[in-house]
């Protein structure tokens, strides 16, 4: 009677263990399912990264070139306010009040187009 009750423990712990190691196994399958999901998410966000990255670098040159072009009209003006000053200066220095008043009017016009 005792040997009974012991196989059958034994047969149920043998089940058990059956049992157990299929609802492992079934688990692992759907935690695969979830890594291989989250592997895709990762490798889109990569792409797009590149893709932004490469957007960003293409329009560089863009830039550059707008900024060259901007470069070339501050140094004009720049030029034309540097030469007004001096005149004011000169002028200031002169004393002449109508040169004055020149040179002023004279340095208000690139100033203008600076701001």
């Amino acid at each position: 009677m005792h040997s009974t009750r012991w196989k059958e423990s034994i047969v149920r712990t043998i089940n058990r263990s059956w049992l157990l190691g299929l609802a492992l196994l079934a688990a692992s399958g759907c935690g695969y399912n979830t890594i291989q999901t989250y592997d895709e998410q990762v490798n889109a966000a990569e792409s797009q990264i590149k893709v932004q990255l490469q957007r960003r670098a293409d329009l560089v040159p863009n830039l550059v070139e707008t900024v060259k072009g901007y470069a070339k009209q501050e140094q004009t003006i720049f030029t034309e306010v540097a030469e007004a000053r001096a005149k004011l200066a000169g002028a200031v220095q002169g004393g002449s009040l109508e040169q004055m008043a020149q040179a002023n009017a004279a340095l208000t016009a690139p100033l203008g187009r600076l701001l």
